[in-house]
């Protein structure tokens, strides 16, 4: 693509670090109209999700780690900014850009407990590439603080908080949220209770306890989204071997009665899925993912559960218990329980969900910092 303009490249691994730079990606076409976007993905979920979600950008493949395939896309894109989005360290291709002079961010940085842990053990190599990246733009305090600790010099860092904050959709009347109520025939006096981002096995507990639950919230509807598109078949087969109605959300026909159970086996719609939530459980915290995005359900009020293992998200979960804006469930048996007592409770999940929406609204402001 020729422009006039210049040519910035970023980089997004897969479909949460795709649908996370879409306020930047509006900030930079609002700001800079003459310069040419490309957005690389590494895994294909991500690439179908921003094909769809930015019909108007150039879309690539990230190069794998390798200095030939490195110097050939380079050659091919020729950017004159490189953007990283989260902590993205490939060695090769960070040493190519810096021999060229392409200055290289990285946006929305964090650095995990478990990850600095290992590169602490590395830190004469990761001093080295640290130090080719020209500046960091971390989610908090925390993370600057563990950089420098690794090399990076502590006046290219920045703490601008974190974007997710501000990607997330507020009204609950938006158009597709209305149109999946509709879709999916749920009336004004159901009852939602969505499980999204999930991984085995939290989709068959979820089933457990919605089969015991049924019976005492008759208006319950349970809407089921796995984390990964390639276990749609397997949540299916759980689903199906219930003694209550189901239904696959790619497959819904017109005029059908609605079913007690929804699989959502489409990309893209969880931030949408959220906002029909009565309550909600964020996945990937009973097992070792150390957790999924809460920050969607939480901005639409939503009376937010997660499961243990949320370490991957432990700001904002430390941020949203403090607030008493979230319900932290050790086990299943505490799902089952605090999911009756929200769904019986209208007050308290008000409550629950107005702190969380409230918490939320302080935190934007991370996308004006990060541009600036």
């Amino acid at each position: 693509t020729t422009s006039p303009g210049r040519r910035i490249w970023l980089h997004a691994v897969s479909v949460g670090e795709v649908l996370l730079l879409k306020p930047v990606l509006e900030k930079l076409q609002q700001q800079y109209p003459h310069d040419t976007l490309y957005l690389s993905v590494t895994t294909v979920t991500g690439r179908e999700v921003a094909e769809k979600t930015y019909p108007s950008l150039n879309i690539v493949w990230f190069p794998f780690d390798f200095s030939w395939a490195v110097r050939r896309a380079l050659n091919l894109i020729q950017p004159d900014l490189m953007i990283l989005a989260e902590l993205e360290l490939w060695p090769n291709f960070i040493r190519e850009a810096h021999r060229r002079s392409i200055p290289i961010v990285v946006i929305n940085g964090r650095i995990s407990e478990k990850s600095f842990r290992g590169y602490l053990r590395l830190r004469g190599l990761m001093s080295s590439l640290l130090r080719r990246i020209d500046r960091f733009a971390v989610q908090e305090a925390l993370h600057a603080e563990r950089l420098q600790k690794l090399g990076m010099p502590g006046e290219r860092i920045s703490v601008t908080g974190s974007i997710k904050y501000d990607g997330v959709n507020l009204d609950q009347r938006h158009p597709r949220i209305l149109e999946l109520r509709q879709g999916l025939g749920l009336g004004e006096d159901s009852l939602v209770w969505v499980v999204g981002s999930t991984q085995a096995p939290e989709e068959a507990w979820a089933l457990d306890i919605f089969q015991k639950l049924k019976a005492q919230f008759p208006k319950l509807h349970l809407i089921l989204v796995p984390r990964h598109q390639e276990r749609f078949d397997e949540v299916a087969r759980l689903m199906e071997a219930r003694p209550f109605p189901s239904q696959r959300r790619s497959q819904l026909p017109a005029n059908k009665p609605p079913a007690a159970v929804t699989l959502v086996d489409t990309l893209g719609e969880l931030k949408y899925i959220w906002g029909l939530a009565h309550v909600g459980f964020v996945g990937g915290s009973f097992n070792e993912r150390g957790g999924q995005n809460m920050i969607e359900p939480a901005a639409y009020g939503v009376a937010v559960t997660f499961g243990p293992n949320t370490w991957n998200f432990q700001h904002t979960v430390q941020a949203l218990l403090q607030h008493q804006a979230a319900i932290m469930v050790p086990s299943k048996e505490d799902w089952a329980a605090v999911t009756e007592r929200l769904l019986q409770d209208p007050f308290e999940r008000a409550e629950l969900g107005q702190r969380a929406a409230d918490f939320v609204a302080s935190q934007q402001g991370a996308t004006r910092k990060t541009m600036d």
